[in-house]
């Protein structure tokens, strides 16, 4: 209970800006829990979207694989179903590469989604602390200058005292939200890296089950160029 007591104390003594430093906390937590357990449960459908795709994909059993990544709500399987879709209709590599980059683009924003907010509730807090120190001081100098002499130095260390809680809460605040932030602009960047890496796998995959076909030509036709066209899928 003493421990109690000494918070509400602090809590107290801080002024009125310590209200918006909790809401602000209060804010930074909702958001870190939130970004925390969606990240998490994307990077494990992810892991296991690739998981059930990736022997299929180098098998070369690509119907099969664009039916399983249509059902897929995963970011690995969004982002392979365009590139699959985009693999059927086509045979240039650069056209498949272009659609999974869009399908990747959509995705990112999810990812990142509500994340750059911990950075500012971290800035705000800190100056809301520090806003609130400088009028907690002002009002003791206003109080100190109507005070007695012997009175003024005493009461003017003490209200020093009083106006520092709230810097010192808001810093408090601001600490744990930058790392949090960093924190999940980690996950956010491995998340990233990963679905860049499926891309890769995936269009390797397509180049290796690709042949090259020379087309007929007749006498008076000039050389022709290569064609890419899919080689038939093995059963």
């Amino acid at each position: 209970m003493e421990a109690w007591y000494t918070v509400v104390h602090f809590f107290k003594n801080g002024g009125t800006f310590m209200y918006p430093i909790v809401l602000v906390m209060a804010l930074g937590c909702a958001i870190a829990i939130e970004r925390f357990v969606t990240l998490s449960l994307v990077g494990k459908r992810n892991k296991s979207a690739w998981e059930k795709l990736e022997p299929i994909i180098k098998s070369g059993q690509f119907e099969q694989a664009r039916e399983l990544a249509s059902k897929e709500d995963s970011p690995v399987g969004q982002l392979l179903s365009a590139g699959l879709a985009r693999q059927g209709a086509v045979r240039r590599r650069e056209d498949v590469e272009r659609a999974m980059e869009e399908s990747l683009m959509a995705i990112l924003p999810r990812l990142e989604k509500r994340t750059h907010y911990l950075a500012t509730f971290a800035n705000m807090s800190t100056l809301a602390g520090l806003l609130g120190t400088i009028i907690g001081l002002i009002d003791a100098f206003t109080a100190v200058s109507n005070a007695d002499l012997a009175d003024k130095a005493e009461l003017l260390s003490a209200s020093i005292s009083i106006g520092m809680n709230c810097t010192a809460f808001g810093l408090m605040v601001a600490i744990p939200l930058v790392l949090v932030h960093s924190l999940l602009q980690t996950k956010t960047t491995e998340l990233v890296d990963g679905l860049e890496m499926v891309s890769v796998k995936f269009l390797n995959s397509v180049g290796e089950r690709a042949t090259y076909v020379r087309p007929p030509r007749t006498r008076d036709q000039p050389a022709p160029t290569l064609s890419m066209q899919p080689a038939p899928s093995q059963a």
